[in-house]
């Protein structure tokens, strides 16, 4: 790991960071949630802004957008017979010739501004070889410790290595490991921190921001669910807030925003209606993450059952994550998942089933166990996907094939 050949095969490109605002978002979980926020207040605001972000759920373009739009095929081929030909012999990871790709296609875009996400980490995640006007912390959690280390302190000194000198540091939890506001102090970085430089109120049906400079009462609920997303959507509303005068948000768009921003697979909520159960789609691939997912559906109930579609990587807490989850689960399917990382079926419930109370039903294929389980429930029921970004991509394809989603164009 590391940045000397990224920035080797940058120069042979000729690639030079464009003079635009540049957010960067770290974090072990809410990520996805805090660019897509930023985005769409930006967007609202009226700048073109482009994002990069991983993994994709159903198709490789989803990783770099422009607006709202997936990048198109022909440039996205083209920017890698670009690398292909400059890198040589430099060797390059899958990710890596993403982010190569991604800054090609941004910048060619000529946009107003870039939302990057971090992939892994931070410190030595190629996103970062990109100096970023504002960086982003979401969270700490244990996840990839085999590359970031075993301890809280050591994974966020992984991740705080996206400040910079004299930039500001935008920190969107309560609880996060003192090493992020010391390597912030230490680099005179000006820290934002959840709770203190910023911080929200929320009532019955609004919610209030209050940061250093912008006060905005009144704002409507994201349209993300989940009680969570209104400390990402706070951190997304202060990293823009943070460029300062290099953007011009008004309350108006900040509010916009909030209503406007989508983001796939993540508590994702298909209502089913008179016929049909409900569908729920999370991403949540490590403890933490099944921590929300769990609260979040304590606080949407349910007057029937709720059936688990589940597919964990083999490198993850399975055992945490269904440890979590447990007490909300009614009925177990797990699905192979299938790759170097993957996990069969029958591995995860041998692993977890020591949490359960009842064997769970294995299934060797994500679309299998949506039949499975769309068989069992009723309309008064459930349908919880979740476990990995390759259960929930599967899962939304059937939806699809079965007519409980739009066509893709």
């Amino acid at each position: 790991m590391g940045l000397e050949r990224l920035r080797l095969v940058l120069d042979r490109l000729q690639w030079r960071r464009p003079a635009v605002p540049v957010i960067t978002v770290a974090g072990t979980n809410g990520k996805g949630s805090v660019v897509a926020t930023c985005a769409a207040i930006l967007g609202a605001a009226g700048y073109r802004v482009g994002t990069f972000t991983s993994p994709h759920l159903r198709d490789y373009r989803e990783r770099i957008r422009i607006g709202n739009e997936p990048i198109a095929a022909e440039p996205l081929i083209e920017a890698f017979t670009r690398i292909e030909a400059a890198r040589g012999d430099v060797g390059l990871t899958f990710f890596e010739y993403n982010t190569l790709a991604a800054l090609l296609l941004l910048t060619a875009a000529d946009l107003d501004a870039w939302v990057l996400e971090i992939g892994m980490g931070g410190r030595l995640d190629a996103v970062n070889v990109v100096d970023p006007d504002v960086a982003v912390v979401v969270s700490i959690a244990f996840d990839h410790q085999e590359f970031l280390g075993d301890t809280l302190e050591a994974i966020g000194r992984e991740k705080a290595g996206v400040f910079r000198a004299g930039r500001p540091a935008v920190i969107g939890s309560r609880t996060l490991p003192p090493v992020l506001e010391a390597t912030a102090r230490a680099l005179g970085a000006p820290a934002r921190r959840l709770g203190i430089e910023f911080d929200y109120v929320r009532r019955e049906l609004t919610w209030d921001y209050r940061g250093p400079d912008w006060d905005l009462p009144d704002l409507p609920p994201p349209a993300l669910r989940g009680d969570t997303q209104f400390d990402n959507a706070a951190t997304a509303i202060a990293s823009v807030e943070a460029l300062g005068t290099r953007v011009r948000v008004s309350a108006e768009a900040a509010a916009a925003g909030l209503r406007a921003v989508r983001l796939v697979g993540r508590f994702q909520v298909i209502e089913g209606g008179s016929q049909e159960p409900t569908w729920i789609l999370d991403v949540a691939h490590n403890p933490d993450a099944a921590r929300v997912l769990a609260n979040n559906l304590t606080q949407l109930p349910v007057h029937g059952l709720t059936f688990a579609v589940c597919g964990i990587l083999a490198d993850k807490d399975a055992v945490g994550i269904v440890q979590a989850l447990a007490g909300c689960i009614a009925q177990w399917l797990f699905v192979s998942l299938d790759g170097d990382r993957g996990l069969s079926a029958e591995a995860l419930a041998e692993r977890v089933a020591a949490q359960l109370p009842l064997p769970p039903s294995v299934h060797a294929t994500v679309a299998e166990a949506c039949a499975a389980a769309r068989a069992r429930a009723s309309p008064a029921d459930r349908i919880v996907v979740f476990g990995s970004f390759h259960t929930v991509g599967p899962a939304l394809d059937w939806l699809e094939a079965q007519g409980r989603l739009p066509v893709r164009g």
